[in-house]
């Protein structure tokens, strides 16, 4: 489909919004309106610890092969949420945050992904979501977060089509327990991102590194988010559903037609091979013909269904150059010269989360949207008293709320703002070796610890400037 020209060449040679220059990002207020929604995310695996959990998911096999891990931890411990959850809905009202995104544990619920199901994990997920309520503050249940159980995985995983009918079981049991009192309901946190790091480049779990598992998986978390939808709709009327993807713009590493066919292929692989088909009902030109033979007649319509919400996790531009030995013909480009990095490596450029919602509101209908992760890491010691004083986090922040002002001005329907993340965790392939908390975790006594951030992040939910 012909999408709105939204770009022009800015001075760095950066593709910006036409719009999102006309303002200078950085001057701009960062107060919001009232009801305008302030939270935090977090994610089960990353902050629960194993508790009693008796199953594994894919990332608990994942971490113990050697080398794929970088500091060699498991999430055993995480955070130890589970059992101190109190003390991060304490922080939380410290915050004066309204909502708090968090997921479910699959196989702390369900250990073998479907049929019998645990109660200690529903009665957990119960009494956190009680807490909450009783704080003041909204939960917003994620139900898929990456954390697939290893029962199911060995059956197949999201390459197998009956995936869809093992989340949707899954779906049913959580909104029967939880929908009495849970409203706000996110079927799936960044589906791209577990098909492709997954799937397709093996740096996440399950691990593998194959082209045609990795096109399977995108198709079936299509699909299976789709009939979640759909299934719970028709249970409970009085649910708001929605998802969750990771979008980012995608730039050629340089100014090549090669490049830029590149650049193309994996923004179709990438954003549009999970929003087209969800707002539209079609996959894109150029990744449809790899997923045709995995579609059948009546999923397009099962995939297509309406949102109450939905959120964007945004943290940077991607930059892709060609290469033929890539997964759709490209690879990894560089940061261009003269951007400034996160401790990570990854680009800093507010514009793009300009640019990625302005494309929402001109090709995806302007739907209700809510930034549901936003966040930095960067190499920033603790000072005395084990406090940190993060001015680069701030200072990331900052930009990002504010480019969020402007996208509202510009007419993107955009409702809130959540943090990545409450608490330094385990982040993924990284261990702990990338810290994104507003509070910083003493891995000795599992102590949080408010940084600067949080201070700061607080007095701008509370109708505070910069």
């Amino acid at each position: 489909m012909r999408r709105r020209t939204l770009l022009q060449t800015g001075a760095a040679g950066l593709l910006v919004p036409q719009s999102a220059r006309s303002q200078p990002i950085r001057d701009t207020a960062l107060r919001l309106p009232r009801d305008f929604v302030w939270g935090v995310a977090t994610s089960a695996c990353q902050i629960e610890g194993r508790g009693d959990r008796t199953a594994d998911s894919i990332w608990d096999t994942f971490a113990r092969i050697p080398g794929t891990i970088a500091d060699r931890s498991t999430p055993d411990i995480a955070c130890d949420s589970y059992r101190r959850y109190p003390q991060d809905i304490a922080l939380m009202r410290r915050l004066g945050i309204r909502a708090y995104r968090f997921s479910i544990s699959w196989p702390r619920v369900l250990p073998n992904g479907v049929g019998q199901s645990d109660a200690r994990g529903l009665d957990y997920y119960s009494r956190v979501v009680d807490a909450l309520l009783a704080a003041g503050i909204e939960p917003w249940v994620c139900l898929f977060h990456w954390d697939l159980p290893q029962a199911l995985q060995d059956r197949g995983g999201w390459a197998d089509r009956a995936s869809a009918d093992w989340f949707v079981e899954y779906a049913r049991l959580m909104s029967s327990c939880l929908g009495d009192r849970v409203s706000r309901w996110v079927m799936m946190n960044e589906p791209q991102v577990h098909a492709v790091m997954g799937h397709g480049l093996g740096e996440h779990a399950p691990g593998l590194r194959d082209r045609q598992a990795m096109i399977a998986a995108v198709h079936h978390l299509n699909l299976a988010q789709g009939r979640a939808l759909a299934a719970l709709r028709a249970a409970n009327a009085r649910l708001r559903l929605g998802t969750v993807m990771s979008l980012q713009p995608v730039r050629p590493d340089g100014g090549g037609a090669a490049d830029r066919e590149a650049a193309a292929n994996w923004d179709a692989m990438w954003n549009r091979a999970f929003l087209d088909p969800l707002f539209h009902g079609a996959y894109p030109e150029r990744f449809a013909a790899l997923v045709e033979r995995l579609v059948q007649p009546a999923d397009l319509a099962q995939i297509r269904q309406p949102l109450d919400f939905f959120g964007v996790n945004y943290y940077a531009p991607m930059y892709q150059r060609a290469d033929p030995a890539g997964l759709v013909g490209s690879s990894w480009g560089a940061t261009p010269s003269g951007l400034r990095s996160t401790a990570l490596g990854w680009p800093i450029d507010p514009t793009g989360l300009i640019e990625t919602l302005l494309d929402l509101r001109d090709n995806y209908g302007n739907p209700p949207v809510y930034i549901t992760e936003n966040g930095a890491f960067f190499k920033e010691p603790a000072g005395p008293g084990g406090r940190i004083v993060d001015l680069l986090r701030i200072r990331y922040l900052r930009d990002h709320i504010a480019a969020a002002h402007r996208a509202r001005i510009l007419g993107v329907n955009l409702a809130g703002y959540f943090v990545w993340t409450l608490v330094d965790n385990w982040e993924w392939s990284h261990g702990y070796s990338a810290t994104f908390g507003l509070a910083r975790l003493d891995r000795a006594t599992l102590a949080r610890i408010p940084k600067a951030s949080f201070g700061w992040f607080a007095a701008v939910v509370r109708g505070g400037r910069d």
